[in-house]
Formats: C-alpha cells, structure tokens, sequence
C-alpha cells in the first residue's frame, strides 16, 4: 500500500494538455475580438469578398506555420523556409513555362525539390554538428542566391490557366486552398499525436539524450523534420504561386516573420518537445485576421510590421511564462 502511494504520478502528458487548451481558448478569445473590433470600426471587414481573401491568404499563413512548427517539436529551426519556398514556385514556374510541362508534374517537381533542400539542412546539421540556425541561415543565402543566378531573376508568369483558377475555387464560402491546408493539418495531427515518429520527434526535442538512449535515432529524426519543413514551405509557395498566377523571384522574402508567430501564438515551445497544431491554425489565423483588418482600414505596411513585432515579443514572453510554471508544477508534483 505503502508502495503504491509513494510511487510519483506522470502528470506531464495532463498538464501540457491543460495548457494548450487553456491557450486555444484564450487565444480564439483573442480572435474573436479583434474580428468584432474591425466588423464595427470597418464593416467592408465581414463582406463576403474580404472573407474570401481573408481565408485564402490565412491558407498560406498555416502551411508556412506548420513548416516552422515540425522543426521547434525538435528544438531546432528553420530560417530558410522562404529560401526553400521561392526556389520550388520559381523551379516550377520554369518547367511550366521554358519546358512546356503541364501543372501537375510541375508541381510535384517543385514539392520535390523542397524536400531535398530541407533534407540538405537535416543532414548538414547532423553531420557538422552546427546549430540548426547557423546552418539554415546559410543556406538561405545560398538557396536564394543560386536560385537567382540560374534564374536570372526572371518572373515566370505563363502559367497554365487551370492551375492559376484553382486558388480562386471554393466549396461554398471556404476557399479550396484553405482545404489543403486542414488537409495537411489534419495529417499533422495524426503523426505527433497517434504515430511512433511523432512521438519520437516530440521525444527528441523534450531530451534528446534521453531519446537517443531509449532507442530513438535522434540524427534521422532531425533530418526527417527539415525534409518535412522544406516539404510544407514548396507547398506554401506552390499555392501561393496558384494564387498569385506567376513565379516571382521576391515570394517568401516576408514568410520569417509570421512563420514563428503562427506556431509560437498556438502554444507550441521554442525548446522543444511540444506542438499545438490547431493553435499553429489559430495563430495563423490571427495574423492573418490582423493583417486584413488594418488593410481595410488603410493604416500603412510600415504599421503591419509593428504589430507583428509586438504580438510575436508578446508571444514570446507568454511562452517563457508558460514554460516557467511547467517547470514549477513539475517540481511541485515530483514532491
């Protein structure tokens, strides 16, 4: 009897499950003032059109998000995300347009090649032991200068039109890119929560020692989540690449910034880990929520840019707190 109650209760699981709910709610909360505050200040804000564009760009906004979070379940990052994204919507745009190839095989050429960049940042990391943000911060400049020089920057914009029409698709008020991306979401959601590599993917960035001497191949790991990463950001590129009906070489130099917020807004943890893929859906959503509101009302980009600032400082500090009273309730319950 003695036994059995001095035996300590694993309360970790329980508790990161109460955090994120707490935080989803507080964080759709959050939304849903922001939606009232710009439906009452600028009532062209809930028209039909503006809702249209809000959830086609909010599709976007949640396939780069996922792109940073499966990279942070490990510890690490990913900078080169917008890198990655423009060398697949340019590499597409080109077989589409020098090679004549039809959109299909264009498009998986592209998601392709974003696999194989992110698997280049895996491998590098792994094998050089260099922290994931010195080697992706290099080889954003790589990716994007290559890309450059073979491209000359040149915009690709003969692009079949079917491919172009389907960004402006949807099934009754919801954009068909927005399917997508629940669609990958979704598919997120089975791997960290009911798969063995979610849970040695969360496993390696909770302790990466741990997991390596529990049998988990720590290194392959951590290049499967930056193949994984290089995939989502083509697709994000690729469907931005649908909506905007052309390759430009300029696409992905702005993804940096709301990458980390979508993520980091939902609850997942910079250390590692733990993710939150609806949160990264609602984080996404509010960036995506503020951006159209103050382009509604006409403020400036410059004022964007501000407020994203704020919001991600804001995230951050929510997030260190978050992690502190963790910690302390661990050690509390371990008592």
């Amino acid at each position: 009897m003695d036994s059995k109650l001095s035996k300590p209760v694993d309360l970790t699981g329980f508790r990161s499950l109460t955090l994120e709910h707490g935080n989803l709610i507080g964080l759709g909360l959050i939304i849903v003032g922001f939606w009232v505050f710009f439906a009452l200040k600028v009532p062209g804000f809930v028209s039909s059109f503006n809702i249209f564009v809000l959830l086609r760009s909010l599709s976007i906004d949640v396939v780069i998000g996922f792109s940073t979070m499966v990279v942070l379940a490990t510890g690490g990052m990913n900078l080169a995300i917008g890198s990655i994204g423009v060398c697949a919507v340019m590499f597409s745009g080109y077989l589409m347009q020098s090679c004549g190839i039809s959109a299909a095989p264009a498009v998986v050429a592209g998601l392709a090649l974003g696999i194989v960049l992110g698997w280049i940042n895996g491998v590098v990391i792994v094998r050089t032991g260099v922290s994931a943000f010195i080697v992706t911060l290099a080889t954003t400049s790589l990716y994007s200068g290559a890309m450059l020089i073979l491209t000359k920057a040149q915009i690709y914009n003969q692009i079949p039109p079917g491919f172009a029409t389907f960004a402006r698709m949807q099934v009754g008020v919801v954009p068909v890119l927005l399917l997508v991306a629940l669609a990958v979401g979704l598919g997120l959601l089975v791997l960290f929560r009911y798969s063995v590599l979610g849970r040695e993917i969360l496993s390696t960035g909770a302790n990466a020692r741990a997991a390596e001497l529990s049998g988990v191949r720590v290194n392959r790991v951590i290049i499967f989540v930056h193949a994984l990463s290089g995939f989502l950001a083509a697709l994000a590129g690729i469907l931005l690449l649908s909506r905007l009906g052309a390759a430009m070489p300029s696409i992905g130099q702005d993804w940096l910034l709301p990458s980390f917020l979508a993520p980091v807004l939902g609850g997942t943890l910079l250390a590692g880990g733990f993710v939150s893929v609806v949160g990264t859906v609602l984080g996404a959503l509010l960036v995506a929520t503020i951006r159209s509101g103050l382009l509604v009302m006409q403020v400036g980009s410059f004022w964007l840019q501000l407020f994203l600032g704020l919001i991600l400082l804001l995230a951050l500090f929510i997030e260190r707190y978050r992690t502190l009273y963790s910690a302390r309730r661990s050690k509390l319950g371990g008592r």
